[in-house]
């Protein structure tokens, strides 16, 4: 009997739904030389079934039934059944692209390697978005690396985007934990363990982001038995780390100090002084052993309340769980110091030397109102240093710039010492929290821009710089883009549109333009968004209306009714693909055979309701048309 090239291990659990194209990912593989072990872990749906039809049709594909063991149990199962020279892993319900597989072996046959691992694509729906774990420590290939040269490769702790070589798997003598989170130790200890490991950019598997409740392990991240798998793989790890690979352990210690324990802190709040005593040893057994290096990197509100779960104060963890989840923990900044002033916020529960906050004041400015009188645009607004009480300040200036890009060019706004006051803000859920901040207000005169300035048609973005105390801070001024304020009408000057505007992510900035189509009148009238105005050159072409996804570039194309130079649109937004994530925006594009962006000269937002879907219908940043759904 021939020996395949790789053995594929699938291990599978009512995963009905995404069993067969899973199995047609890794069948179409380049890499035909496989075999696929697909491990049924007591399924109750019918996958099996899919499996077995598709068997049928492709010799390669075997199907072993088990009772449920878990994910763990199914994976030994497979590697015991697997003949390949290497090994690689697939969970029954992500993808892998089409020449993966001969990637990662193609490496290992070149390089000698003991692992190959590639980077990483979340699949939500149809949707590919990069996968943040995976983004940094995959940037850059390199071939014959290590871990210990590559720490960013301590965040690849998942097991599917790898090819091992069998030997080496058998040489290390890896099996997997009879539990949940049984990946993690594994890849740890083959990166470790491996003599070198080849790093491919290129993106090696299709991690599928589910929208069924309670479908994954991290859906139900709060249950005792989920959290107690989760301290067990993380202790695991942490001791082969501290034994075999101690320059390691910092960097481990950050990145399960932020994902894995901000997990434990809200699983313990929820249970309070009825927690289960096993599982808040496990978290402080683990906590005994991070650095003060590694507590430090912990942003100030977090690093408290693991602070607390470490001491065991679970009544108080509760309290300020709840107030940190409400922004309503406001501890009070300060500094001391003189030649090298440092800051902290001062908080009765937390001891001096994990209270520094130096590297983590930022400003958080934004606008309370933005609109024009007599021909200048006006603006108020607050700045805060996160959410902190900034008392101790007392005084400041604050000057607020608008910043051309390319060019650097600054034209002043404001420059004036600021008392912090306290304000209830809204915030995008509509609770209200109090803010702690620096009112400040300008005034922007177009006169100020030169005709070679507004010839430019440049984009000019608004800042705020904080000094005083020794403290210097700067950022661009920006806000929710649910809330207000309202973004004014453009304005034109010599020819040119100066369009107040802020982008996706809520900063604001003047931007200046031409505009060969512009939008009088939007609204939304019986579940359509309907919009009207007038083209300057209305060519040869039928126009239709494009709507074109940011995250993926989707396209949707509606009617447009055209009357000489006058246009209406009408959009269903029934009709309009569903949002993928948290958030889908979309550009409003005229398409004549040539793309317009129309310029809405209106002013009004409007947020509207259709078949329980909200949409926000608003302006771009370079003041055009944008249509969002969350």
């Amino acid at each position: 009997m021939l020996v395949p090239v790789l053995s594929v291990i699938v291990p599978f659990h009512n995963v009905e739904k995404y069993i067969g194209p899973c199995l047609d990912s890794v069948c179409a593989q380049t890499l035909d030389d496989l075999e696929v072990i697909c491990v049924d872990d007591g399924s109750g749906d019918e996958g099996a079934a899919v499996v077995e039809s598709m068997q049928a049709d492709d010799p390669r594909i075997t199907l072993v039934r088990q009772d449920n063991h878990g994910v763990g149990h199914a994976r030994n199962v497979g590697v015991r059944r697997a003949g390949g020279e290497y090994l690689a892993f697939v969970d029954g319900d992500d993808t892998v692209p089409r020449d993966a597989f001969k990637r990662l072996v193609s490496s290992l046959e070149t390089t000698g390697s003991d692992l190959a691992c590639g980077n990483v694509m979340r699949l939500h729906r149809n949707l590919l978005i990069p996968s943040w774990a995976h983004r940094e420590a995959f940037a850059k290939p390199a071939q014959r690396t290590h871990i210990t040269r590559r720490p960013l490769l301590i965040r690849d702790r998942m097991l599917w985007n790898k090819v091992y070589r069998r030997s080496f798997w058998d040489r290390l003598g890896l099996s997997f934990p009879e539990r949940m989170y049984e990946d993690q130790p594994v890849a740890i200890a083959a990166h470790v363990g491996a003599r070198s490991v080849d790093v491919l950019a290129r993106v090696v598997y299709h991690w599928r982001q589910r929208d069924e409740p309670g479908s994954s392990i991290t859906q139900r991240c709060l249950e005792p038995g989920n959290l107690r798998d989760r301290l067990l793989s993380v202790s695991q790890t942490a001791a082969l780390l501290a034994g075999d690979a101690p320059q390691l352990k910092p960097d481990f210690d950050r990145d399960t100090l932020d994902i894995d324990m901000s997990v434990a802190v809200e699983a313990l709040a929820g249970m309070g002084v009825s927690a289960e005593p096993d599982l808040v040893d496990l978290a402080v057994r683990y906590l005994d052993g991070v650095s003060r290096e590694a507590w430090q990197s912990l942003p100030y509100e977090q690093r408290l309340l693991v602070h607390l779960l470490h001491r065991r104060r679970l009544d108080e963890l509760a309290g300020f769980f709840a107030q940190v989840r409400d922004g309503r923990l406001q501890p009070r900044v300060g500094s001391a110091g003189w030649l090298r002033k440092r800051w902290y916020g001062r908080h009765p529960a937390l001891p001096g030397h994990l209270s520094e906050v130096s590297g983590e004041l930022s400003l958080q400015p934004r606008l309370v109102s933005l609109d024009w009188r007599d021909g200048v645009l006006h603006g108020s607004g607050r700045v805060a240093l996160g959410r902190f009480d900034v008392g101790e300040l007392s005084r400041v200036r604050v000057r607020s710039w608008l910043q051309e890009r390319g060019t650097g060019e600054i034209v002043q706004l404001s420059d004036e010492e600021s008392v912090p006051t306290w304000e209830d803000v809204e915030l995008e859920g509509g609770d209200r929290v109090p803010e702690h901040g620096f009112p400040f207000r300008f005034a922007f005169d177009p006169d100020v821009l030169s005709r070679a300035r507004l010839a430019r048609h440049g984009h000019w973005d608004l800042y705020v710089r904080v000094r005083g105390h020794g403290l210097r801070l700067e950022g661009r001024v920006a806000g929710p883009r649910w809330l207000p304020p309202l973004t004014p009408a453009p304005r034109r000057r010599s020819g040119v549109w100066l369009v107040p505007g802020r982008n996706a992510k809520g900063a604001w900035g003047v931007r200046l333009r031409t505009a060969q189509a512009l939008i009088g009148e939007c609204r939304v009238d019986g579940g359509d968004l309907v919009f009207s105005g007038e083209m300057s050159d209305v060519g040869d072409g039928e126009p239709v209306v494009r709507l074109q996804r940011r995250s993926d570039g989707e396209e949707m194309y509606f009617p447009v009714a055209l009357t000489g130079q006058d246009f209406l649109a009408r959009v269903p937004l029934a009709d309009i693909d569903e949002s993928i994530g948290h958030e889908s925006w979309w550009d409003v594009v005229i398409d004549q055979g040539r793309p317009i962006r129309p310029l809405v000269r209106t002013r009004q937002r409007t947020v509207a309701t259709v078949d329980e879907r909200r949409f926000l219908i608003d302006r771009a940043e370079d003041g055009c048309l944008l249509l969002a759904e969350r």
